[in-house]
């Protein structure tokens, strides 16, 4: 798992890319995230577009660090879905947890209604 840090404005931007999973990407995506929070920066989007696997882990690392910008007042978008994670949330009924957007600029827009 790779992350991309990218600051639009107030907002933070994750770009992943790999898989995610409880032995590869989640602990790398809870420490980011982590940090991003405590910076003071708890607007954050995923781009989830280079993640092509996911799997329990990885679901359990989306709601922690959600819950954590929540926390901060804050909010964690998700963008860019492929199709795979998006029937996985929809199969685990995590789809209305999460703002999902199908681009990063709509889930930017979002911010500010």
């Amino acid at each position: 798992m790779q992350i991309n840090e990218r600051t639009v404005g107030d907002i933070t931007v994750l770009d992943l890319q790999g898989k995610l999973t409880i032995d590869d990407g989640a602990t790398l995506l809870r420490d980011k995230v982590a940090s991003v929070v405590f910076q003071g920066r708890a607007k954050v989007i995923l781009n989830l577009a280079g993640v092509g696997y996911m799997d329990s882990g990885g679901l359990g690392e989306l709601v922690r660090c959600s819950m954590a910008a929540q926390k901060a007042n804050g909010a964690v978008k998700l963008a860019n879905l492929t199709s795979r994670i998006t029937d996985l949330l929809t199969i685990t009924k995590l789809l209305t947890v999460f703002d999902t957007f199908d681009s990063e600029e709509k889930a930017l827009a979002s911010f500010s209604n």
